[in-house]
């Protein structure tokens, strides 16, 4: 079965297109909205001078006493003053009949005078002929009233594709668009590729981490809050592959060199009882410590098996209630007596019999791993301290060592699968699971493990719990 994949396109090409697209669809809708409010309005307008130039005509038509003469003057200087209009002017009886006109710039019917003078009560009328060219006219009428007499009329008339015509402010409003998109198209240009340039660099650098290199450069101190975390995170993302990757291969060479010392041990040992090198009691000493290394084998090998099925949460947690300080004096007593060697445990329990809901078993598997750490901590003279104390809602149980302390730069990574000290690795054979599985053991439990200080006078890892008020009966 094939799959058709859509090509893919630049982040810059992509919003440049598009927002292209959307300016340009914006700027026809803007313009033809703008044509017609123009015209519109150019119209109305040049209605409105119509009106006062037939007024004005009116007027001095009154005030002329040599009628027969100087009217065609005025009508003529005032033709000549809007003769980019082209307006045909008429002088017209009562009755509608023509006295005098101007040349006329389009052909009128003259039957149409009277109607309009002697029915007609609109000052101004919109009249569409039928004509060759079905043209529409404005008419626009003043009378010629002197002591409340009408003499006559003045029309003017006007087409409507000359009163309309805006082919100059058209040309502008084109202009002006066009300059628009332009302006619009460059800067969306520049903004998206300043922004992809980054973006692209992210990119390039993850290819880079997929080829197993992590050592990227990325730009620093961007300007936008939301790039700048994009690159931010990134590198802190590559960082943690290249530790994570480090671990890999310590882990690699850690549990092979852990299983391959005691495997390499055993081997020797049986090869030697087989050869009959040694026998009697030094043969079963060398059987006895050949088990004692498959028995350490066995716990490496479970405990990788239980921390996976942990992780995978199919390890069950039994929640039970007990009170907190019985209980802890119960398994550090005996861890105590399990020791070979000589450790000075302090118990600083509650003053209260507080209760809580926990797995004891899971609650001994924390408290014996961080009381093995700190042992192993200090090489002779041990002393760790236990101490109980109440947090808000929580029981926070103390576990200080003596020790010399975690290194500063360690201590961000101490909780990391099978991560293990450089001071740890020389002296203690493990996996470097105790502290990750016993963080995932108390999260479990509702609660917490965390690393509360480390320096040269010691370590002190606090696990929370929470707590149910009341006492033991």
């Amino acid at each position: 079965m094939f799959i058709n994949k859509a090509p893919k396109v630049s982040l810059l090409r992509y919003w440049t297109t598009r927002y292209v697209a959307t300016l340009l669809i914006g700027l026809i809708i803007v313009g033809i909205i703008s044509m017609w409010w123009i015209r519109q309005s150019t119209l109305e307008n040049r209605l409105m001078m119509t009106k006062y130039l037939a007024e004005e005509i009116a007027d001095r038509f009154v005030a002329t006493e040599d009628r027969e003469t100087q009217v065609p003057g005025i009508i003529k200087d005032r033709d000549r003053f809007i003769a980019e209009s082209k307006p045909d002017i008429y002088v017209l009886d009562p009755a509608g009949k023509i006295l005098f006109t101007n040349p006329p710039s389009h052909y009128i019917p003259e039957d149409i005078f009277p109607y309009f003078i002697l029915k007609s009560q609109k000052e101004v009328e919109k009249v569409s002929l039928q004509d060759e060219e079905k043209s529409t006219y404005y008419i626009v009428k003043r009378p010629i009233k002197t002591d409340g007499i009408t003499f006559g009329w003045v029309v003017i008339i006007h087409s409507e594709e000359d009163l309309a015509n805006v082919n100059e402010e058209y040309e502008l409003l084109i202009i002006m668009l066009i300059s628009l998109a332009i302006l619009g198209w460059l800067a969306i240009y520049i903004l998206s590729k300043k922004l992809s340039r980054p973006i692209q660099q992210v990119s390039e650098a993850a290819k880079h981490i997929q080829e197993g290199n992590y050592d990227v450069q990325l730009p620093e101190n961007m300007r936008e809050q939301e790039v700048s975390d994009l690159v931010h995170s990134f590198k802190e993302m590559a960082n943690r592959l290249q530790q994570l990757e480090t671990l890999r291969a310590e882990l690699l060479a850690g549990v092979t060199h852990e299983l391959k010392t005691p495997v390499t041990s055993i081997s020797g040992l049986l090869q030697a009882v087989k050869d009959e090198v040694v026998t009697g009691e030094e043969a079963k000493e060398f059987l006895d410590i050949s088990l004692k290394e498959i028995s350490k084998m066995q716990k490496m090998v479970a405990d990788l098996l239980e921390f996976n099925s942990f992780a995978a949460g199919a390890i069950p947690i039994s929640l039970e209630t007990h009170c907190i300080n019985e209980l802890v004096k119960e398994i550090t007593y005996q861890w105590k007596i399990t020791q070979k060697e000589e450790v000075l445990l302090h118990l600083d329990l509650l003053d209260e019999n507080d209760i809580i809901k926990v797995d004891p078993l899971r609650l001994q598997q924390i408290l014996v791993n961080l009381l093995n750490n700190g042992r192993q901590a200090v090489e002779g003279g041990a002393i760790i301290t236990v101490r109980l104390y109440e947090q808000g809602s929580q029981i926070v149980i103390d576990v200080t060592d003596n020790g010399g302390g975690i290194p500063l730069e360690e201590q961000e990574d101490i909780f990391e699968r099978f991560f293990r000290g450089e001071n740890k690795k020389l002296k203690v054979r493990g996996l470097g699971l105790g502290l990750p599985f016993s963080e995932m053991i108390a999260k479990a439990m509702g609660g917490d493990l965390q690393l509360q200080k480390s320096d040269e006078s010691g370590t002190t890892f606090s696990i929370y719990l929470p707590k149910i008020n009341g006492d033991v009966s």
